[in-house]
């Protein structure tokens, strides 16, 4: 919320000597966070209003006029090469000597050989946002309305001034306005806040006579409030008018469009204009939209509507999708002559559902979906007619069609001023309680132990007593407030659970690894089931629809980290990230079945994904065993038959017979779908199953005092054998004999049988007790060829 600070001086008497960092730090300390504060004008200095009396070509450039410029007190020969200049038109001129934003200082020069003696400026050379004035200043020099020649730019443009950048929590839909900020200074510099007067001049013809208004939705619509101005005159708004909508960050339009954005900015209520000679019967319908229903909104759209949306209707289609945009069928021309205002309250959840589904938020739609005061819509209605008719814009037709069934009233709480010092840890008087309350514009009766406390309508988010304890809070000043403990209160030391510290260790040892962190979202599209090629029965595709999805691309909950990771390593190599590795630690949620009848599971995984000059299968094979032994895991890696990895080419984790993962490289399919020219390997490890099985209790022993020996091992076995299976039987032969097993060699060949393979090992034998002998020994390797033999057909080579 940008608030001028002269503007919000008109509400509220704030001391003018008062410096703009006191004044933001005092609202900082009451909870009202200022995101940012610029300064307007600075560094502008000797620019005046002049006008242009006379242009002509420049001899010798054809791309440059001279134009010459009464500032009142002299005529300015000065050369532009900017096109939107005309003999009259009112603009700023630097003259010589002077300064402008960013240190420019304008010198006298000449121009292929004319003399220029100062500069027309544009609104950007002024820091303003060219996108916030009128179509012919953009891209050119500032056309001014007539103002007094000589005039310094900074007064005639309200320049000498501070906007406050507000940034306002959801709940407070009541400081979505200069008044609701100036209530707010009001009660945090305790002084008195003057309301803007609001009397309207109608004429004697009745508003009844031009329209009529019916609520078909009122669960959608509380209330709807409707004036109609005659003899209306399109002209541009007042400069003081412009000014103020500029610095708050909106482009002035006509005067009727700046009056009705004005009342918004000014009371937070949005209000909308709608050229009443056409709307069909003069007869405005608030319903829901009917299924395939269209409008054309006034940014030439063509929006398609629902049942879900509520519009604003004549007595043939809709004129303006409620809360949002009006249609462009009517919408205010340089033709237009009788208009009806509309000030009405809209269900916030539905404009903010309707807006998300349409893709279209307006500054209207971001206040109601605050939720807006039902009572604020017939003063903001009163305050535009009010306007209209001061600027000379048309004539105001006595009364207002007012449509309220269920007027809202104020509402009371109770609050204990003991139980608000108990939790603040203060001892605030009552009675001053009570006055920091009724600054904020809420009544209060003082009750024995007890403050009765009546809410206005505009501040709905004062519901229950701890409410009332943090406005008494950050009113009574939160520096105030001593650092106190809790009575009785036992102090505790917060210890992170195991699964925590596991998914620390997991980011250290990834890290290690030389794997970055990464972050993704837990929706995915339903497209990037195709993307890694899942075949049509994989339970994967049984994924949860999100009912309030943001879009297409996140309307799933993922099921696997695999298209995630990928779309990062993706955007990287695009990128022209030539190497790259990265990790996620995160959750998949499975449904037991689908529509859900209760909360799916939610699985802990580890992404891993990697690509890049010299990367293979065996890198992030290393990286998962690794992390596998540092958890004291030993696993067991078998041939996958993924569609999405490259056959051959991936790997399934088992750990104590139960898969915990799948690692590989991509499938060159997959590859193209993500549009990456490179060899990619990703994985994802079951996080729960690890954790459950690892075993993080560090264990010791002696250095061995006994010899070891030293056997090598080849069998020829069939060729689907896995090296693994093999290990294992060989461990469970050699029983504690065997300390190790290190595979040295996989051959195929001649003198090897075709489907066959040779497989060969070292062995290292040792015993806890005693030396070993040759006859031991021998027994024990017998002993593991007759396993192998028996389990797989392997024979000694």
């Amino acid at each position: 919320m940008l608030v001028p600070l002269n503007w919000l001086k008109e509400y509220v008497d704030i001391d003018e000597n008062m410096d703009v960092k006191d004044i933001v730090e005092k609202f900082t300390m009451s909870g009202s966070k200022v995101e940012n504060i610029e300064v307007l004008g600075q560094g502008i200095s000797d620019v005046v209003i002049g006008r242009i009396v006379e242009i002509k070509k420049h001899p010798a450039a054809d791309k440059l006029v001279i134009c010459l410029v009464d500032v009142k007190d002299e005529l300015l020969q000065i050369v532009t090469g900017a096109t939107n200049v005309y003999v009259g038109a009112y603009v700023p001129v630097a003259k010589v000597g002077a300064t402008l934003p960013g240190g420019v200082k304008i010198r006298k020069q000449k121009l292929r050989g004319e003399e220029s003696l100062g500069m027309l400026c544009s609104a950007e050379e002024l820091g303003i946002d060219e996108q916030l004035v009128s179509a012919e200043s953009r891209g050119g020099i500032y056309i001014l309305p007539e103002l007094p020649l000589g005039m310094d730019v900074k007064q005639a443009l309200g320049l000498n001034d501070i906007v406050i950048d507000f940034e306002l929590t959801h709940n407070r839909s009541d400081c979505m306005s200069m008044v609701g900020m100036a209530r707010e200074a009001a009660a945090v510099f305790n002084k008195k806040l003057d309301y803007p007067a609001i009397d309207v001049k109608e004429v004697e013809e009745k508003v009844e006579d031009y329209a009529d208004v019916e609520i078909a939705a009122d669960d959608l619509c509380p209330r709807y409030v409707a004036r109609v101005v005659k003899n209306i005159k399109i002209t541009p708004s007042p400069l003081w008018m412009q000014q103020r909508l500029i610095k708050a960050g909106m482009r002035p339009v006509n005067n009727i469009v700046d009056v009705t954005n004005y009342v918004m900015l000014e009371l937070g209520q949005p209000l909308h204009a709608f050229d009443l000679d056409k709307v069909k019967g003069r007869r405005i319908i608030v319903r829901r939209a009917q299924k395939g229903e269209f409008i054309e909104t006034i940014d030439h759209r063509t929006r398609e509507l629902d049942e879900t949306m509520l519009v604003i209707a004549d007595i043939e289609r809709p004129v303006a999708i409620a809360g949002i945009m009006g249609g462009l069928n009517t919408e205010i021309t340089d033709e237009t002559t009788t208009i009806l205002i509309e000030s009405a309250t809209f269900n916030g959840s539905n404009v903010r559902l309707t807006s998300r589904k349409l893709g279209l938020r307006s500054e209207a739609s971001s206040r109601f979906e605050r939720g807006l005061d039902p009572n604020l819509a017939l003063d903001a209605v009163n305050r535009a007619a009010q306007l209209i008719e001061e600027i000379g814009a048309g004539e105001v037709l006595k009364g207002t069609i007012d449509v309220y069934k269920k007027p809202v009233k104020p509402w009371r709480v109770a609050v204990r001023p003991h139980r608000v010092n108990s939790l603040l840890g203060t001892e605030i008087d009552t009675a001053y309680m009570a006055d920091l309350l009724e600054r904020l514009g809420l009544k209060c009766l003082i009750k024995e132990d007890t403050i009765e406390v009546e809410v206005p309508t505009f501040r709905q988010d004062l519901r229950i007593e701890a409410d009332i304890v943090e406005e008494v809070a950050r009113l009574y000043g939160y520096d105030n407030i001593q650092e106190t403990l809790l009575d009785n209160c036992k102090a505790s030391v917060g210890l992170k659970t195991y699964e925590q510290k596991m998914e620390d260790m997991t980011r250290d040892i990834m890290g290690a690894c030389g794997l970055n962190e990464v972050v993704t979202y837990s929706f995915e599209s339903p497209k990037a089931f195709d993307n890694i090629l899942l075949r049509e029965d994989d339970p994967r595709r049984k994924a949860i629809q999100i009912a309030n999805p943001l879009g297409e691309e996140y309307s799933v909950m993922r099921t696997t980290m695999i298209p995630s990771m990928l779309d990062v390593l993706s955007l990287n190599l695009n990128r022209r990230v030539e190497r790259a590795a990265a990790y996620e630690i995160g959750r998949v949620y499975l449904p037991e079945e689908l529509p859900l009848k209760k909360l799916p599971v939610e699985v802990r995984m580890l992404s891993i994904g990697i690509y890049g000059d010299g990367a293979d299968f065996y890198d992030i094979k290393g990286i998962v065993e690794t992390y596998l032994n540092a958890c004291s895991i030993k696993a067991q890696f078998k041939p996958a038959a993924d569609p999405t990895f490259h056959p051959g080419r991936a790997a399934e984790i088992f750990i104590e017979g139960k898969r915990a993962g799948v690692i590989g490289e991509i499938h060159p399919d997959v590859a193209e779908i993500y549009n990456m020219n490179k060899r990619v390997y990703v994985g994802e490890i079951n996080l729960d199953v690890v954790f459950k099985k690892a075993n993080m209790v560090k264990t010791y022993r002696p250095l061995p005092k006994f010899p070891a020996v030293t056997r090598d091992l080849a069998v020829i076995v069939p060729d689907d054998v896995a090296v693994g299976d093999l290990e294992g039987a060989i461990e469970r032969a050699g029983g504690e004999l065997i300390e190790r097993i290190k595979l040295f060699d996989v051959y195929k060949g001649d003198p090897v049988p075709e489907g066959h393979k040779s497989v060969a090992f070292s062995l290292i034998f040792r015993s806890k007790e005693k030396t070993l002998v040759d006859q031991e020994v021998n027994e024990v390797f017998d002993k593991i060829v007759q396993e192998l033999n028996k389990g797989f057909g392997a024979r000694l080579r």
